[in-house]
């Protein structure tokens, strides 16, 4: 597995990372704990060192389950979680006020003690504010996790869905080594001066959901359902018309991964890992098949007649359907 540098801060990780949401939350039904222990690991095994997770994943019990997999490879291994939800509110709650928000600096300690014992670990690698709270200055936040970074109990601070000037006042208290944003070929707004601020700034991206939350493998059509506790149930982008519309995106990558004697997932990965040599998606999955499909993105070489070629056609497409219901993304780019 190849490595990347997440921007100037010296944090060193796999091309490619994990996103361990789905083994606990929000994609179904929790899965087999023993099942996603063994997944974890073998994830290792094929040169993955990044793995992220979240207190608000469960709540807690993803924190736990990466705890209890990674403990006899702590030392080989960059753990990300994050604060800034109140997980006494459930968080699943997508209806009326949405999730409730607390990045107050005493809380930031609270959760990050927290974490620690879940994670069976005496630091935490990197740690984002997982979304920006309006009611606590950035600048506070960034002062808390610069605390806990001088105790020796985090290493890196991270923002998620963060806006270019909450970036910048963040960056000037305490340096963001990472920024966790959506981006893949069906939602490319960190196009629209946050990837420019990012590299002006030495700061690493970290995409999460860059296939589409499953939509860009070409695993679903217009015919797919969601069990209720599938949180793609609940997205417009997921609605049968607006996947039927959207198809177009995926049979743009099948043809490309084609050529390429690859996959449409594959080809979607290579593309983000192509834009700047500092980002590093996180696709999560459940499926050891899926894993290793992931992790042959690495291999995919893509040249700058093929890159022009996917964005010329993209560029053609317009997808339909908002990514998140409105409470939600109202949360997002602050």
């Amino acid at each position: 597995m190849q490595k990347r540098t997440l921007g100037s801060s010296g944090l060193e990780v796999s091309a490619l990372g994990l996103g361990c949401m789905g083994m606990s939350f929000s994609y179904g039904p929790p899965k087999d704990k023993l099942e996603m222990i063994a997944l974890i690991r073998t994830a290792v095994e094929r040169g993955i060192n990044f793995f992220d997770t979240a207190e608000v994943y469960g709540p807690y019990t993803n924190e736990e389950l990466v705890g209890e997999a990674l403990a006899p490879l702590r030392d080989q291994v960059i753990i990300a979680t994050k604060f800034g939800f109140d997980t006494s509110v459930d968080p699943r709650a997508m209806k009326g006020v949405g999730p409730v928000l607390n990045s107050r600096p005493e809380h930031i300690r609270e959760v990050a003690e927290a974490s620690l014992r879940r994670l069976r670990t005496d630091v935490i690698d990197l740690f984002y504010q997982h979304r920006v709270d309006p009611h606590v200055p950035i600048e506070e936040v960034a002062g808390a996790v610069k605390e806990l970074i001088k105790e020796g109990k985090v290493r890196h601070f991270g923002l998620s869905e963060a806006g270019v000037q909450t970036v910048r006042r963040a960056h000037a208290v305490q340096p963001v080594s990472a920024v966790q944003n959506e981006y893949s070929l069906w939602f490319r707004r960190p196009e629209e001066g946050l990837l420019r601020t990012l590299e002006e700034l030495g700061i690493g991206l970290v995409p999460y959901s860059p296939l589409g939350k499953g939509f860009l493998t070409g695993a679903m059509n217009e015919k797919s359902t969601f069990d209720a506790t599938d949180f793609r149930s609940s997205l417009p982008r997921f609605t049968p018309q607006a996947l039927k519309a959207n198809q177009a995106l995926v049979d743009l990558l099948g043809r490309i991964a084609t050529e390429k004697n690859s996959t449409p997932a594959r080809v979607a990965l290579a593309w983000l890992l192509a834009q700047k040599p500092w980002i590093v998606p996180i696709p999560g999955t459940t499926r050891l098949d899926r894993l290793e499909e992931n992790i042959g993105a690495v291999e995919v070489e893509l040249t700058s007649d093929d890159l022009g070629k996917i964005d010329t056609a993209a560029e053609l497409i317009k997808v339909h359907g908002e990514r998140y219901p409105e409470k939600l993304e109202q949360l997002t780019g602050r």
